[in-house]
């Protein structure tokens, strides 16, 4: 008789519920083992739901690794994942900061302003922090202040800044708060948020998982008014532990994000593929 084993695939969210109750880890993914096992006997998880880098041909690859799997062979997926690189100033400090944190991105649904918004007025009674909007149309988060029904007290909208200015805006400030609700394939923003020694209350969602670390950032529920105010709160009402999350970002940034270190890893990939030594040529 033929043995039937089932492979598990999905988007971007594991639900355990769909999954054969499959044990999900701490960012609500789907554990594996190196073979990609689950701890449900015959079923197998790849893609976006388990560990791992959110690159478009990754479940293709761990998918024809578990084919093979299946068919008695190895089962093997090569893969080295290299990371947008971040400008990084020469200095940053995470102390001395003005009393106020940053959101930086368009004012569209899934950036999550209006996640950020309604939590404003219990932010700013708590902690008498000012908020600054960069990115947005001002005129747009005008409109969603008032259909939200929130007053602007505290709030400056400044806008589309370059990138000098966005740099100095980061670099004053205490965190920068990114309240996605989804479809962000890399937390660009909070790379270039570490880099500034900023840490980051974010959205505990795919695309910025990879980037998100406990020492540097705080992680919340997405579209959780109640959570968002609790985690941007305590993290400025603690300053030594700010500062600290501060320090260990920019750490972050110059080891992972830094264009020289992004430009050592890509020379070893070539170096790798191509069997050539940096600086070698081969005749034509």
């Amino acid at each position: 008789m033929t043995k039937i084993r089932s492979l598990v695939t999905g988007g971007v969210d594991a639900h355990s519920d769909s999954h054969h109750a499959a044990a999900l880890d701490e960012r609500g993914r789907v554990k594996t083992d190196a073979h990609f096992s689950t701890n449900v006997k015959d079923i197998y998880a790849i893609g976006d739901v388990i560990a791992g880098p959110m690159l478009a041909h990754k479940a293709e690859d761990e998918g024809m690794a578990v084919a093979e799997i299946l068919a008695g062979q190895a089962g093997h997926v090569n893969y080295d994942v290299i990371p947008n690189g971040v400008l990084v100033p020469e200095a940053a400090s995470p102390a001395g900061r003005e009393h106020r944190v940053v959101f930086a991105g368009r004012q569209e649904p899934r950036k999550g302003l209006q996640v950020l918004l309604r939590a404003w007025p219990r932010i700013r009674e708590r902690t008498g922090l000012r908020l600054t909007v960069a990115g947005a149309d001002p005129l747009a988060v005008r409109l969603l202040l008032t259909r939200l029904r929130v007053p602007d007290e505290g709030v400056d909208i400044v806008g589309f800044l370059d990138q000098d200015e966005l740099t100095r805006t980061l670099l004053g400030a205490k965190a920068l708060v990114a309240p996605s609700l989804g479809q962000e394939s890399f937390g660009m923003v909070l790379t270039r948020a570490f880099a500034c020694a900023l840490p980051a209350v974010a959205s505990d969602i795919p695309g910025y998982r990879e980037v998100l670390e406990p020492e540097a950032s705080v992680a919340v529920p997405p579209d959780d008014v109640v959570a968002l105010v609790e985690a941007v709160s305590a993290l400025v009402e603690d300053e030594p532990r700010r500062e600290s999350m501060g320090q260990a970002a920019r750490e972050l940034a110059v080891e992972r994000f830094a264009w020289p270190t992004i430009a050592r890893r890509l020379v070893g990939v070539y170096e790798r593929v191509t069997g050539l030594a940096s600086g070698e040529a081969r005749a034509a």
